[in-house]
């Protein structure tokens, strides 16, 4: 199940920017409850502002200075050490603190970026928490078949359509999404005004509209489920392509067991099975060839 705040992005915006975008959720979350961040000082006034405040502590330290010299002179021992402790501490304080709000800055200037980016790119991603409860669990069976194709051994190996299930595996996901997002706002939408009470007339209105939204929910799992079809054929093909790499691991090694055999003089129907797995390997391959083929089939019916 998608986190409450985590962020869909379409897949046609700049990789720096969705980057930006899912690394900030919380600020995104914040930004559309109509946080917006503090404008920035202009940098010559805070320069000039963080200058006086140095000065006038350098300044302030200067005189303490000369003042703890003028009762060391006057042989007034413990009152100096005072002074001079203090006008040392208040210039350590201006030499370490530096630019004390530099941190501050950084923060402020990430806030700036991701609210330009986010009204920059409205429309253009979603918070997990723009989808209502049904619409985020169709949502994580999306994600799930999704993330299956695309990190699964058979497509890491060219065995399906690695570059068109590069761009059109995350195409479908953001249409689901974004399809999902306008379902659950209309949904809100209508229950908000049924639970009120409706009279005959505005019942006869509010029943067509909620028709309306089933008929669109049942199109929008059929896409899921067709992803989900198409995720299960690349889930048998890379049992296949597994079961198969085992098989010729297994096969590699069958002389050193064959030779083991010879020479212990054991019986050689000790090991009944070593000689199925060449038939085994076979059958394996044509399952594999089958699996690729159904998953291609999938594909092409999940793109039309």
């Amino acid at each position: 199940m998608p986190r409450r705040h985590e962020v869909m992005v379409d897949p046609a915006v700049p990789h720096d920017v969705a980057s930006l975008l899912r690394d900030n959720p919380e600020l995104l979350a914040r930004i559309h409850e109509g946080w917006a961040p503090a404008h920035k000082r202009p940098r010559l006034i805070a320069s000039w502002a963080g200058f006086t405040a140095r000065l006038a502590v350098t300044g302030t330290a200067a005189l303490a200075a000369v003042y703890g010299l003028a009762l060391f002179a006057a042989g007034m021992y413990t009152p100096f050490v005072v002074i001079m402790t203090g006008a040392a501490l208040l210039i350590v304080a201006v030499l370490v603190r530096g630019r004390p709000d530099a941190e501050v800055e950084r923060r402020r200037a990430l806030e700036r970026h991701v609210h330009d980016a986010s009204r920059e790119y409205a429309g253009r991603y979603l918070l997990a928490g723009d989808l209502d409860e049904p619409a985020r669990a169709l949502m994580a069976r999306t994600r799930t078949a999704v993330e299956g194709v695309m990190e699964s051994r058979v497509n890491a190996e060219g065995l399906l359509d690695d570059a068109r299930n590069a761009v059109m595996l995350p195409a479908q996901e953001w249409e689901i999404a974004r399809l999902l997002a306008k379902l659950s706002e209309l949904r809100a939408e209508h229950q908000e005004v049924v639970s009120e009470g409706v009279t005959p007339e505005v019942a006869a209105v509010a029943e067509p509209l909620a028709h309306a939204l089933d008929s669109s929910n049942r199109a929008v799992l059929a896409r899921v489920e067709a992803l989900e079809r198409y995720a299960g054929h690349v889930a048998d093909a890379e049992r296949a392509y597994r079961a198969r790499s085992q098989i010729e691991r297994l096969s590699a090694r069958l002389p050193r067991y064959e030779e083991l055999l010879a020479e212990s003089g054991a019986d050689e129907s000790a090991v009944p099975e070593l000689g199925r797995l060449s038939d085994d390997a076979d059958r394996l391959e044509q399952a594999l060839r089958d699996s690729v083929s159904s998953a291609h089939e999938a594909f092409r019916h999940l793109r039309g």
